[in-house]
């Protein structure tokens, strides 16, 4: 599956969806299947061209290899599902109101209130992708969730230009600044990723592809 493109059929995650809500300990008398219908369709909404169900998978398979690092990997997988259910690219509360759509849709399903509690939270760490020492399902679900940066050239090339797609309404120079603060941002970090896997495997070609990004907007003209 191309990057940006989204899924068309969801079979899969349907299946996982429900995995994962039997996981979390919801009661085999609650139907998860209207849940999957609303969240799948939040995840296909026009205005997004990255964050797609292509990228739900993506995560979702990322925690498979990293679940074992995890105190909680029920938790972390429901909070990949909610960690882009709200998304805008034109807002900057979109993490709040996914964390906040957990905390209504997962005790309808009689996941209980602490497991939902460490959802939310988790969700909401995806605002700075920056989780405490010891925060093992955050570091889970952060290094799942940028692990596209370590994709190989080409792959990188295609979610770069999904991101600058989901931002079409912002000029060329503006968004160039923009993104370019953000890929500064993230090399000025000591550790993009935190589990022992994430850091062997996807550090150095994460910080190589976002240092070839920014030397190529660098380059590029200004349209002023």
């Amino acid at each position: 599956m191309d990057i940006g493109t989204p899924h068309t059929d969801t079979t899969d995650l349907r299946a996982r969806w429900r995995a994962a809500v039997a996981e979390a300990g919801a009661p085999a008398d609650r139907d998860p299947g209207p849940y999957a219908d609303r969240l799948l369709a939040a995840w296909a909404e026009p205005q997004r061209r990255y964050h797609t169900t292509a990228h739900l998978a993506d995560v979702l398979a990322r925690i498979d290899v990293l679940a074992p690092y995890a105190a909680d990997p029920a938790a972390v997988r429901l909070a990949a599902w909610f960690h882009d259910a709200v998304y805008r690219p034109d807002r900057s509360e979109n993490e709040e109101r996914s964390a906040a759509l957990a905390e209504r849709a997962l005790p309808e399903l009689g996941v209980d209130a602490a497991r939902t509690a460490e959802v939310a939270r988790l969700v909401r760490l995806t605002i700075t992708h920056d989780p405490a020492p010891g925060d093992t399902d955050g570091e889970v679900l952060c290094d799942a969730d940028l692990a596209v940066l370590a994709g190989s050239a080409q792959a990188y090339a295609a979610y770069a230009a999904a991101v600058r797609d989901e931002y079409v309404f912002v000029p060329d120079d503006a968004f160039r600044a923009g993104r370019a603060a953000v890929l500064r941002q993230l090399l000025d970090l000591p550790r993009l990723f935190r589990t022992p896997y994430g850091t062997a495997h996807w550090e150095a070609p994460a910080r190589a592809n976002l240092a070839a990004e920014l030397a190529a907007l660098a380059a590029q003209p200004s349209q002023e």
